[in-house]
């Protein structure tokens, strides 16, 4: 075998991974932005968690849509016609600001930007195969989860701060030049594809392809059913948790400023770059039966965080220990990431491999709205016990972290 192909960061690779970064730079200074300005606004958890969780909903149908098109279409041109789309989304949303109730407005402008990051997803997640070598696959999710995780970093502290010094304005004009010029690039980028002629209607071709997926889970990999379910729960009881509750602990409850949530979000950034490389480190010597350790750790933060939100803790030092906490969940979670992407594309056949990805996203996220929706009426009830809830939230968590135990086992066998 040549330099050339044992090189990971090859041409096309590369291009995708600056897309990558440019692209949900953008997108995580518009995820903190908009959520926290709505906090602001309105004041409410319940609301808060109500728009979150309808945001959500269409991130689960387009990313099942967008599975069976990243199996169809050519993969660069659904992630360039998509990070077009979202420049001129938030355009849309900068000229109707302030001429719109502002509710109504925040809720159509997420759901349509969640929905584009389910169909966004899939294509990227399918493409790694095509661009790298097999035994690469692993430290190429690692990468792109990495980059992932940066953006998650640097979009919230800049986003944080930009929007303490000019409110919403700064945010919207930074991430429309960054879906732009993330598009541009991807229109340069080669990915193997080979065009599938059908004369079907695109609903049909749909309905065909997901139940060409849905049928070889059912009579041949049965064991991802038991951990599809594992990650359902898990958004539900605790994902969901921490998207709705981070915000809430950190401005309402502690009483921190917007740069300070920044921190606290880049944080989590931060700890996904870690989890990113040592998931890419550890490879095959962390096996993924022994996944259900790191959904025990993360069940543990969560304690934790409700411990720092006791009534003698005082408020900076409850803010650091979040903080920290935030770090270590989310350096776990994508380390558990890169390892169920990792083993997925390498046992699915690879015309499966976009719709399987979708498949397992949707049906993982598919309690997450229902869960953020609760989260937000459970933290305006116990807004002066907030520890409550996130006790509460850990304690469930545990107790589906112990039953995934036999689920990770079972497919790792299979």
């Amino acid at each position: 075998m040549n330099t050339e192909k044992q090189r990971l960061f090859r041409r096309d690779f590369t291009l995708v991974v600056i897309g990558q970064i440019i692209s949900l730079f953008g997108n995580g200074v518009l995820r903190f932005a908009l959520p926290l300005y709505l906090l602001r606004e309105t004041g409410s958890s319940g609301l808060f968690g109500m728009v979150s969780a309808c945001s959500f909903i269409p991130m689960i149908f387009f990313s099942l849509a967008g599975g069976v098109l990243a199996d169809r279409v050519n993969k660069r041109n659904i992630m360039a016609g998509l990070d077009f789309a979202t420049a001129g989304l938030v355009l849309v949303f900068y000229l109707l600001h302030g001429k719109l109730p502002l509710v109504p407005l925040m809720i159509v402008c997420l759901m349509i930007l969640y929905g584009i990051s389910g169909a966004y997803e899939p294509a990227v997640q399918a493409s790694i195969p095509l661009l790298v070598q097999r035994e690469q696959i692993m430290q190429g999710n690692a990468v792109i989860n990495m980059v992932n995780t940066l953006a998650g970093l640097l979009g919230p502290v800049i986003g944080g701060g930009l929007f303490g010094i000019g409110g919403i304005d700064p945010i919207l004009f930074i991430s429309i030049g960054c879906f732009f010029s993330s598009a541009v690039m991807e229109l340069f980028i080669r990915i193997p594809y080979q065009r599938k002629k059908t004369s079907e209607g695109i609903f049909t071709v749909i309905r065909a392809d997901l139940l060409e997926s849905w049928n070889y889970i059912r009579k041949e990999r049965t064991e991802l059913i038991s951990v599809v379910i594992v990650l359902a729960l898990f958004n539900l009881v605790l994902s969901s948790a921490l998207v709705v509750g981070i915000p809430v602990m950190v401005v309402q409850v502690l009483g921190m400023s917007d740069a300070q949530l920044g921190i606290t979000q880049g944080a989590m950034g931060l700890g996904g770059l870690f989890g990113g490389l040592l998931g890419g480190v550890l490879g095959e010597r962390f096996t993924f039966r022994k996944c259900h350790w790191i959904l025990f750790l993360c069940s543990g933060t969560a304690a934790l965080m409700g411990a720092a939100l006791l009534d003698g803790v005082p408020a900076a030092w409850g803010f650091r220990i979040i903080t920290v906490l935030c770090f270590l969940a989310m350096a776990s979670s994508t380390v558990f990431t890169v390892q169920i992407c990792t083993v997925i594309q390498q046992q699915t056949p690879p015309h499966l491999v976009g719709k399987i990805m979708a498949f397992i996203l949707a049906a993982a996220n598919c309690a997450a709205p229902l869960g953020q929706a609760v989260y937000g009426v459970l933290f305006d009830v116990c807004s002066r016990k907030a520890w409550i809830v996130m006790f509460g939230a850990a304690g469930l968590a545990l107790a589906i972290s112990m039953y995934s135990r036999r689920a990770f086992e079972r497919f790792e066998r299979s």
